[in-house]
């Protein structure tokens, strides 16, 4: 079995004090560090306009939504009261999580047309599936199923004049029949109307390295999930700079990749306040990595 250190080690990525002068790090980001919105699921419904004053207090220039249902809107704001609202606090939403097994599932397009008109008033560029229904993807067959999936639907967000993203966990590089359903859809969607947004902390869960993939796939990686993992628990997440991935040495291929968007996420905090939490991310991102 692969070993902590062993593991991090043959990713290239242990944090291990590597320097890099900063004309070879990525460019500084045009659009602003942006957060995940999911990062503050508990602190959400409780108060929405709040939590989103905190956001841009902590720093951030963007959100990245999740969640969004024609029934409740965002936590309860209509898709007009949230633009207002993100206006009112300095932020943009680039980008949002949109659940699309429905879409996938039985071709219907309820769901779908609602995310599209919400992403349109809030000034979103990406509608993102941020993950998918296993069954869906069981076999090799699947796997292409989905990916011309992922192209039809990219082509309807564009006559919308949106964009398709896809973000990964760890699942998708599961081999079955001699390839992996993140092979696949890298293969055979169109580069020019499916994004990929790469999650770095799951590409590492999955033995992975994310360099590798830049290096094969240059110019497919839009967006960027970017969240530390815990030295001692692979599990856990924590603040950016304070764990095991070398994001130096990652994001310095950022041109490469064709990043245009860094969302920092969190899943989980220990023993200290999320707002906190996300702002030394937040700090970390802008005075080390120039971001």
């Amino acid at each position: 079995m692969t070993s902590r250190r062993t593991f991090l080690t043959q990713a290239g990525l242990v944090s291990a004090g590597m320097m890099l002068a900063p004309q070879l790090l990525s460019a500084k980001s045009v659009n602003g560090i942006g957060l995940q919105l999911y990062s503050l699921r508990d602190e959400l419904p409780k108060d929405v306009k709040g939590v989103i004053a905190k956001v841009a207090k902590a720093g951030y220039k963007e959100v990245e939504t999740y969640g969004y249902s024609k029934q409740n809107g965002f936590w309860g704001l209509s898709a007009k009261e949230f633009s207002a609202l993100l206006k009112a606090n300095g932020l943009k939403t680039p980008s949002g999580h949109y659940g699309m097994d429905e879409y996938f599932t039985s071709g219907s397009m309820d769901a779908f047309n609602s995310y599209i008109e919400a992403a349109k008033i809030i000034g979103q560029t990406y509608i993102v599936v941020p993950s998918l229904n296993h069954d869906l993807i069981k076999t090799a067959a699947d796997f292409r199923s989905i990916a011309d999936k992922l192209n039809k639907a990219a082509a309807i967000c564009k006559t919308h004049g949106l964009k398709l993203g896809y973000h990964n966990h760890n699942f998708e590089w599961h081999e079955v029949e001699g390839t992996t359903f993140y092979d696949t859809i890298l293969k055979y969607t169109d580069p020019k109307l499916v994004a990929m947004e790469m999650d770095l902390y799951w590409v590492l869960r999955a033995g992975k390295n994310p360099v590798e993939i830049f290096k094969k796939h240059p110019g497919r990686f839009a967006m960027v999930h970017i969240k530390d993992m815990d030295k001692l628990n692979h599990d856990l997440n924590t603040e950016i700079g304070t764990g095991a991935i070398d994001f130096k040495n990652i994001l310095g291929q950022a041109r490469l990749a064709g990043i245009k968007h860094y969302i920092v996420e969190q899943e989980n905090f220990t023993n200290i306040d999320p707002y906190k939490s996300i702002a030394k991310s937040s700090a970390y991102l802008k005075t080390k990595l120039y971001l």
